[in-house]
């Protein structure tokens, strides 16, 4: 769940967990079983609440494979399905770059056949 993003940042923050508790308004205990690991899937707002304080994002607490981002060579043009895979595969994992590349790749497709 990202957990050494949030000691990564709080240590680079100079921040105790008394201070990142008062700063975001989560209460001590409960940062504490999150920092532990006893909280397997805190609340959404209680995420939110930490990555704000600490100048992250939602994303940056998602420690999945993010290995099926699309890299994509200049001299290889992706066919339209391989990039809808991988679009479906790994959405949730794409930056906005990446998927305004996989739009114009749709795009410049569709214009290729009309």
């Amino acid at each position: 769940m990202g957990l050494e993003k949030i000691a990564e940042y709080k240590k680079k923050l100079n921040m105790t967990t008394f201070d990142l508790s008062y700063r975001s308004g989560v209460p001590l205990g409960t940062l504490n079983k999150i920092l532990s690991g006893a909280t397997k899937d805190p609340k959404l707002e209680t995420l939110k609440a930490i990555a704000r304080v600490l100048g992250l994002s939602l994303d940056d607490f998602d420690d999945t494979n993010k290995s099926d981002k699309l890299n994509i060579d200049i001299n290889e043009v992706p066919t339209y399905d391989d990039v809808i895979t991988v679009y479906t595969r790994s959405r949730k994992n794409l930056s906005q770059e990446e998927k305004m590349r996989l739009a114009r790749i749709i795009l410049s497709s569709d214009d290729d056949e009309e």
